[in-house]
């Protein structure tokens, strides 16, 4: 099987705001981004496609073309709970100090973990694989799925996935051993 993870064009956020829950909007170039994403995946028939339920995901599916796609909440980027839409600079909880030292496994206070992150995701291809009579499918998401997907895949270990972090409308192609 092969599955395709779509990151989300550019949003339209300053930098250094937590927004992983927050249905934000996209920047302008959004058309631009979203055509070249479109040219990349043109070639491919894919038997199922997925989306993060959020906006700047569905947006740019159905810009892509394609309608029918299947709302999974598991797709979502990471949530922040109350830190959603600070800054970071201007977060005052205490337990961003320990989420610094230890972001794979402090929630942030109302949010989740990476580690859950990884849970959620791992458990939503765990059952893309056991699909039967799927070549390819294709699933536009964040970058924290597209991180975890490629953890579960074996590809790094949770604790190197930042360093493997991708720019928006990036493609990253996760090639299973499943046989149909």
């Amino acid at each position: 099987m092969n599955i395709y993870l779509v990151r989300h064009t550019a949003v339209n956020v300053q930098a250094g705001t937590c927004y992983g829950h927050t249905d934000v909007g996209l920047k302008d170039s959004f058309e631009a981004e979203a055509l070249e994403v479109k040219k990349q995946l043109e070639t491919i028939k894919f038997d199922r496609v997925y989306s993060s339920p959020l906006r700047r995901c569905t947006h740019l599916a159905e810009a892509c073309g394609y309608t029918d796609f299947i709302k999974d909440e598991r797709l979502m980027e990471l949530n922040f709970g109350n830190w959603e839409m600070q800054r970071f600079d201007d977060i005052k909880d205490p337990v961003l100090n320990d989420w610094y030292k230890d972001y794979i496994n402090v929630i942030p206070t109302n949010g989740e973990s990476f580690a859950n992150q990884l849970k959620r995701t791992s458990e939503f291809m765990n059952e893309l694989v056991m699909m039967k009579n799927i070549k390819n499918v294709l699933i536009f998401t964040h970058s924290g799925v597209q991180l975890c997907a490629r953890v579960w895949n074996g590809e790094f270990k949770l604790n190197e996935a930042f360093e493997h972090t991708t720019g928006y409308g990036s493609i990253i192609t996760l090639k299973t051993d499943v046989t149909d």
